[in-house]
């Protein structure tokens, strides 16, 4: 196993950071938000690297704006992933299963290597469980065509530059603006919400 893929390993297997981590990349007012209900809708993500010219890279999904009202997430920059279904009896192969529809990952390929803390999002009434895994080759992505707007295939140095946290005013769907919005710039494009959360607490796992 690769020396980082080892050390990411074993960084996850310890405490995690948790939401003080995540708070790092959140609006202010996200920490006076209620903490999620009995009714949440479960849901399961992947943060997949995988080696790419020399790097490892993070696949992220951009999705296809919003066709009907209840979706609070269109035309956002995610991790693969999505809801909890019964047949899938467990929220990791909840987020495999997702990764293959969405992105076209052979989930047999996957090796987790654990989990984030997971997070609530109100707006959705999502309670997101983030798992990490890895490949160990380079995949050839094809995007779920209904839901994905285009894939984003991001080195994981992106996130290390000193710019790469900037802050944005943000316009939601209900025409609401929200100004000082942390955000990463991934390749020109605003990562922001639940997926910089879970960034910001996956890079302090890392470290230095």
């Amino acid at each position: 196993m690769d020396t980082f893929i080892n050390y990411l390993q074993e960084r996850l297997a310890q405490p995690l950071p948790g939401r003080e981590a995540q708070f790092r990349m959140a609006h202010l007012d996200r920490r006076y938000l209620p903490p999620a209900p009995p009714d949440a809708r479960l849901a399961g993500v992947l943060a997949l690297f995988y080696p790419k010219n020399e790097d490892w890279h993070i696949v992220f999904i951009e999705r296809r704006m919003a066709s009907h009202a209840k979706d609070r997430h269109g035309g956002q920059i995610s991790f693969p992933g999505g809801k909890f279904e019964e047949g899938d009896g467990h929220l990791q192969q909840t987020a495999l299963r997702e990764a293959h529809e969405e992105v076209g990952i052979d989930h047999a390929t996957v090796n987790i290597l654990g989990r984030l803390t997971e997070l609530y999002i109100p707006i959705s009434n999502f309670l997101v469980n983030p798992f990490v895994g890895y490949v160990d080759y380079t995949p050839q992505f094809s995007p779920q065509a209904e839901e994905v707007n285009g894939i984003l295939e991001v080195p994981f140095s992106v996130f290390r530059q000193p710019d790469a946290r900037q802050k944005t005013e943000v316009l939601l769907g209900n025409q609401l603006k929200i100004s000082d919005v942390p955000y990463f710039d991934v390749m020109g494009k605003v990562l922001w919400g639940a997926t910089a959360m879970m960034m910001s607490e996956l890079m302090e796992v890392v470290g230095e």
